[in-house]
């Protein structure tokens, strides 16, 4: 049964087991941005919408920079380097390009924000880059068990199901959920391309 779940959480969303190359220190130096606004924990999760099963789980990290933990993810952009399932230089346009990629005609995305100490979202980044590679369908287990470890999220328990992360860590005082739907081609690989021209091109006009 579990095995099953796993192999249909791999297939819906963003759950992968493909390995990108890991960027080097330059590359994440080069990439690294630093976001205006407070500290911030933002869970992504990806929503099958026939059937309201979790398809991936992603966490967006504002510390000293802000990245995107995505264990096991299929996202890629020339312009956002990763290593070893974080990705780095979460520009606001990134954050709208991950968003869209993802909510499509068969998934939508639920966005739940909660604003943390200074303290609370280092630790949170410190975690997440040091967690190493993330095994495909591991995408909530690996994101819950980075959250449980922060001070003030110890009772948030360990969950292979996306859903059920969403569910406990929206229940948490001061989490501000939304959720994110559009109406595109159902390939992920498709909306993962064009969305790499538009930041491409992004990229270039602000040189």
């Amino acid at each position: 049964m579990r095995a099953a779940l796993f192999a249909g959480c791999v297939a819906l969303a963003g759950c992968a087991d493909q390995k990108k190359p890991n960027a080097d220190a330059q590359t994440l130096a080069a990439a690294r941005y630093v976001h205006s606004g407070p500290p911030a924990l933002t869970l992504f999760t990806m929503v099958n919408n026939r059937t309201g099963s979790g398809g991936h789980t992603s966490l967006m990290i504002n510390a000293s920079e802000r990245v995107i933990f995505d264990p096991a993810g299929s996202f890629y952009a020339d312009v956002v380097p990763e290593r070893n399932d974080v990705l780095f230089g979460i520009t606001p346009p990134v954050v709208l390009a991950y968003r869209g990629a993802h909510a499509r005609s068969t998934h939508h995305v639920v966005v739940q924000r909660l604003e943390v100490t200074p303290a609370q979202a280092q630790l949170a980044y410190e975690l997440a880059v040091s967690n190493g590679r993330v095994p495909g369908a591991y995408c909530a287990n690996s994101t819950s068990s980075i959250l449980r470890q922060i001070p003030g999220l110890e009772g948030l328990k360990t969950t292979f199901y996306p859903v059920k992360l969403s569910e406990q860590f929206g229940a948490l005082p001061g989490v501000v959920t939304t959720k994110y739907y559009e109406d595109d081609d159902a390939d992920l690989q498709k909306a993962l391309a064009e969305g790499n021209v538009v930041l491409n091109y992004e990229t270039t006009q602000s040189e």
